[in-house]
């Protein structure tokens, strides 16, 4: 499990984090929602030590992060952050690859090739693999990262805002596959994500977040509740049940 004890972070004299606790249970979508600035990309950058929180402490399975040797917490825990910085004259094949580092310091074996030829499946990518990065979308190259962090085949995978430049097509397709990276790889999935319904269709439990504070976490049937959304977000919000599921109506 990812527990999170105490966490509080300041920019400069400006907190964005305040005395943040929570536990992830291992298995599963956890999905981190809120608004803009309410702290969710910087708590899951010090879940993941992209981050130093100024006080508390983040385990992953019994570990501290901040004193785990980099090469043992690379295969525990895998992360893809909102900027990816990867030179585009990289292959679709080559940015998967870099996946597979911690295993392999950059000298494939056959069990990397498998792992690599896998992601790309998984993320209907097989096609595109010898194309370079600047020749896909906005929305290849989303799909395209996502299978770097499954290529590295880590128990835990954090992702922010994995949706961006996905249509909705594309949008539901990533959102099923992660659920079926949780459900048939075992993977404990979690994603700070802005759309609520997705969250609510997709994930097992939810971290709802304001102002640098947690200020709801539970199950999706908990969460997407018409007060809890209109606190958080500050909109109206009404919530209909569709085909079993709760969706937030808002605009």
């Amino acid at each position: 499990m990812i527990e999170i004890d105490n966490v509080s972070k300041k920019y400069q004299t400006i907190p964005v984090l305040k005395n943040v606790n929570a536990t992830i249970s291992q298995g599963g979508v956890t999905a981190i929602i809120g608004p803009n600035g309410a702290g969710k990309s910087t708590l899951l950058s010090i879940i993941s030590r992209l981050l130093l929180a100024d006080e508390g402490q983040v385990k992953i399975q019994n570990m501290d992060v901040v004193n785990t040797p980099s090469d043992k917490l690379a295969t525990y825990l895998s992360v893809l952050r909102q900027e990816n910085r990867f030179t585009s004259r990289l292959t679709v094949f080559e940015l998967v690859g870099f996946g597979r580092y911690p295993y392999s310091k950059g000298r494939l074996n056959q069990d990397d090739l498998a792992h690599i030829h896998r992601a790309l499946e998984f993320l209907n990518l097989t096609e595109y693999k010898d194309r370079f990065l600047d020749e896909l979308s906005g929305g290849q190259r989303q799909r395209a990262y996502v299978a770097m962090v499954l290529c590295q085949d880590t128990d835990y995978v954090l992702l922010d805002e994995p949706l961006n430049n996905l249509d909705m097509k594309h949008a539901v397709a990533m959102m099923k596959q992660l659920r079926r990276a949780a459900d048939e790889l075992g993977k404990t999935i979690v994603i700070v994500i802005h759309d609520i319904n997705f969250a609510s269709v997709y994930s097992d439990y939810i971290l709802a977040m304001k102002d640098g504070q947690l200020v709801y976490q539970g199950s999706p049937k908990k969460i997407m509740n018409s007060a809890i959304l209109e606190e958080i977000f500050d909109t109206p919000v009404k919530i209909e049940n569709i085909h079993n599921q709760n969706i937030a109506i808002y605009y």
